[in-house]
């Protein structure tokens, strides 16, 4: 991966916590803020890192986008899974480089993209949407952060025609009704893999845990994970006003087979 800026790059564009501009570089790529106009068209064969100025002098800064960066830039339709959820559910996942991986729930393709960057070079991501305007706003983000060719979407309701693929390395569940997925998922789940999901209440859990005890899955673990922000100022350091609290209920659980032995 090059460390030099090229044509068709995404770049973070930083000028302060307020001014922060997710782009992609191309010729006569200008833009205005109230520290000044940008010509991007300059930073391209520059190394990321890079400080250039704005038309008024205001230093700005080139740098490497991540993950999270690219997520919540994306074109959103829908609300998206946070990256301290997203992170903790990949870990806690078998997913990696050529992990073949089932998302059901598009959305906006955040997580699509995410899933897509873990299982390169020669993984694929087979996204499942019922509204073909989620899959249509979707590509167009997963075009842009150029992991076209790791992701298959499919328009169809999974709760009625199930799934294409089988043997997959995991299933990752974002819909109003995970329960009705998991039977599904059954059949197209590696034995000792896992599915995922998430639910913001606490009533979807319930059901959710129920359905997975039903369908052979042990492991079953329920968490939410809090985020808090630190201050650090020279005058003292202290927890940010306002943060990230409770955004979902995070389910994992692993298949287990048929037992032979059962009477």
């Amino acid at each position: 991966m090059s460390a030099t800026i090229e044509a068709g790059d995404l770049v973070l564009i930083y000028l302060d916590e307020k001014r922060q501009f997710l782009v992609q570089t191309t010729l006569h790529l200008k833009i205005s803020t109230d520290h000044g106009d940008l010509d991007l068209s300059t930073i391209i064969g520059k190394p990321f890192g890079f400080i250039g100025k704005t038309h008024l002098g205001k230093e700005f800064y080139c740098l490497k986008p991540s993950t999270a960066d690219v997520m919540f830039k994306v074109k959103r339709m829908t609300t998206v899974i946070y990256p301290k959820d997203l992170g903790y559910l990949l870990l806690e996942t078998a997913v990696g480089p050529g992990s073949q991986v089932i998302e059901v729930g598009t959305g906006s393709g955040v997580l699509t993209l995410a899933l897509a960057k873990f299982v390169v070079p020669n993984g694929i991501v087979y996204s499942y949407e019922r509204r073909r305007e989620f899959i249509d706003n979707a590509k167009k983000n997963i075009e842009r952060a150029g992991y076209t060719d790791r992701v298959q979407f499919h328009c169809s309701d999974v709760t009625h025609d199930g799934f294409v693929q089988k043997d997959v390395d995991a299933v990752f569940i974002d819909v109003a009704e995970p329960w009705e997925v998991i039977p599904k998922a059954v059949a197209a789940l590696k034995g000792g893999h896992h599915v995922v999901s998430w639910s913001p209440n606490v009533e979807q859990v319930k059901r959710t845990v129920t359905v997975l005890k039903e369908h052979n899955f042990i492991r079953i673990r329920v968490s939410e994970i809090l985020e808090r922000e630190l201050l650090v100022r020279q005058q003292g350091i202290r927890p940010r006003e306002r943060g990230i609290t409770f955004t979902a209920y995070l389910i994992r659980a692993q298949k287990v087979l048929e037992n032979p032995h059962k009477e």
